[in-house]
């Protein structure tokens, strides 16, 4: 049962780096060129996983050319995605980003379909209904004047989730060696923070913000991006060991596919009556309820999707 304390230990942390991103977005960046945070986690991810290396031992004993070269694309791919990413948190709140991230589960058996020959069941194709209508309800529950910038965080929270999906595919495939997973995780998170460094610094209008960002706030947007360093490499890590040990890994996305948007909806509850600066939900009767029914959704999708 170790991997059910590591599937939750994700979800709290991860939830947590959403809502600190999504602080860090609108408080510092104000909504504007929050991509360039990029910049940092390039430089600070790479120190972190250097010394997580350093510490477990530089184990490449089962290294091949084919793995190192999946692992630094799944790498390159992965830190393309976060571009998106970011670019919804610009426009829509943790809570309704949780809730498109779900669709993650719809992609990988769609991509499963296209290129691997795996066939998708009536019942499967019932329960992707499902978990899409979550997110098609927020959108068509938002206020008309809003629903336009609704629509564009949905395209950019879709777009981050289907490259996310394919970097994991990628990382996945790679997996199936006999490498250490901790050794396999930091090459993955050191090629996508060498990545976040050269998109960041070849968009001359990214590193002018983010160098603005940082003098204007006088260095205190350093302390929430270093703690979400060491939360995000954390969920890295812990994740894939949620992976490695539960009896199947399909066991292990269901658990945390469907638990995921629970716990990001109800920290954000948490959140915005502590520390209402920080969390910032829509505590509104008519929110809270679009988003049990938009959570319940997802959660039968997926459960749905898993047992099939």
């Amino acid at each position: 049962m170790t991997w059910l304390i590591y599937i939750g230990i994700t979800l709290i942390v991860d939830a947590l780096r959403i809502f600190i991103d999504n602080y860090v977005s609108d408080v510092y960046f104000k909504g504007r060129g929050a991509v360039s945070q990029k910049l940092f986690y390039g430089y600070s991810v790479s120190i972190v996983s250097i010394i997580i290396l350093a510490i477990t031992g530089f184990d490449f004993s089962s290294f091949t050319p084919t793995l190192l070269t999946a692992l630094i694309i799944a790498g390159i791919i992965s830190s393309i995605s976060g571009i998106f990413y970011f670019k919804a948190l610009e426009l829509d709140d943790s809570t309704n980003l949780g809730i498109f991230i779900q669709l993650a589960p719809v992609l990988y058996l769609i991509l499963g379909w296209l290129f691997l020959g795996e066939t998708i069941s009536p019942i499967q194709l019932i329960s992707f209904l499902i978990i899409i209508s979550a997110p098609l309800l927020i959108i068509f529950t938002t206020r008309k004047r809003s629903r336009k910038i609704q629509i564009r965080a949905a395209l950019y929270s879709s777009l981050y989730v289907l490259i996310a999906v394919i970097s994991n595919l990628i990382f996945v495939k790679a997996n199936t060696t006999n490498a250490s997973f901790i050794t396999i995780t930091a090459i993955l998170l050191i090629s996508k923070s060498i990545t976040n460094l050269i998109i960041v610094y070849s968009v001359p209008k990214w590193r002018r913000r983010y160098h603005s960002v940082v003098k204007h706030s006088k260095g205190k947007i350093f302390r929430p991006m270093l703690t979400n360093t060491l939360i995000g490499t954390t969920k890295e890590f812990v994740y894939r060991a949620a992976l490695v040990t539960a009896p199947t890994v399909a066991l292990a996305s269901a658990v945390s596919d469907s638990s995921g948007p629970i716990v990001i909806f109800f920290m954000g509850i948490i959140l915005t009556i502590i520390w209402p600066r920080f969390g910032r939900e829509k505590l509104n009767r008519k929110t809270v309820l679009v988003h049990v029914i938009a959570i319940a959704l997802v959660v039968t999708g997926v459960i749905i999707l898993q047992n099939v």
